[in-house]
């Protein structure tokens, strides 16, 4: 899996997650990302760039 990277669009800030390609294939709006975060406590301790993985009972 790869890590996600910051992009800014300019109207907003998403983290997005590339295939071996390079083409998009995963894409999440930080502010949405970073409050769900807050609203739940992880259970597993995640890679550096991967925070959104092993927080929530939704397999990946």
């Amino acid at each position: 899996m790869t890590k996600r990277e910051l992009i800014d669009t300019g109207a907003d800030k998403r983290y997005v997650r590339r295939n071996k390609q390079g083409q998009f294939k995963e894409s999440d709006d930080v502010g949405r990302s970073l409050a769900a975060d807050r609203r739940q406590t992880a259970k597993t301790k995640a890679k550096a760039g991967e925070g959104d993985r092993g927080d929530c009972n939704v397999k990946h």
